[in-house]
């Protein structure tokens, strides 16, 4: 079997080849309400966040019942709201974002923000790997793994869950990425992985997890 270490030089390549393929782009806006959750979402593929704002840059965006003195900074926005959605919503189909989670500072205090992400969809392969088992991710001859996401624990009570008791499924606020997912696999034909605690730690006991992988095959980039 082929192994290929993906340099920097390859990475950013296959990351352009997949930006280059025929996507859907999509927009969500969400106002900062207290409660208020942000839903992306692919029909097919998994999500790529290609811009993401916390604050305001215009008057129109969630102005109703708003008195005008909350809506005249246009020039207001978080920094690091780009890649916690990155970091919390690349590589999965679905991603749910509380508007409190992106509110970790006040960047313009008396002005009433919103959260909008820009995000396309785009073909990958999607597992989910229930705790204590083991998958396969392979490409066909000649290419190699390009791991887009990878986390482990649990965002939903109803991914691996058949015959779960419901104690192991109320914690959905359980998931973290794994680089060890990307580290193992990029750049290999083939390559297996277990969902298990003993490769990952244990990021909430009690709860039955799940490690959520996506990637893409692709022809590997000689580098000089």
């Amino acid at each position: 079997m082929l192994h290929f270490t993906l340099s920097c030089s390859l990475l950013l390549a296959a990351t352009c080849s997949l930006m280059t393929t025929d996507v859907s782009a999509e927009r969500v806006v969400t106002c900062d309400n207290d409660g208020n959750v942000q839903r992306l979402s692919c029909d097919s593929g998994v999500i790529s966040v290609q811009d993401a704002l916390y604050g305001r840059t215009d008057r129109q965006t969630c102005s109703e019942g708003r008195p005008p003195q909350q809506l005249l900074n246009t020039a207001c926005s978080l920094q690091g709201t780009f890649d916690l959605l990155r970091t919390r919503c690349d590589g999965k189909r679905v991603c749910e974002l509380n508007t409190n989670d992106a509110r970790r500072s006040d960047p313009c205090v008396g002005t009433f923000k919103y959260l909008e992400t820009n995000y396309t969809c785009f073909p990958a392969i999607h597992l989910d790997i229930c705790e204590k088992s083991e998958a396969d991710l392979h490409c066909d001859d000649g290419q190699v793994i390009f791991v887009y996401g990878a986390d482990y624990g649990r965002r939903d009570r109803t991914t691996c869950s058949y015959r779960r008791p419901q104690s192991q499924l109320q914690n959905v606020l359980c998931s973290s990425p794994r680089r060890e997912v990307f580290e193992r696999c990029n750049g290999r034909s083939s390559c297996r992985i277990s969902a298990a605690n003993s490769e990952f730690g244990d990021p909430c006991p009690a709860t039955y997890k799940y490690l959520e992988v996506s990637y893409v095959c692709q022809y590997p980039v000689l580098t000089h």
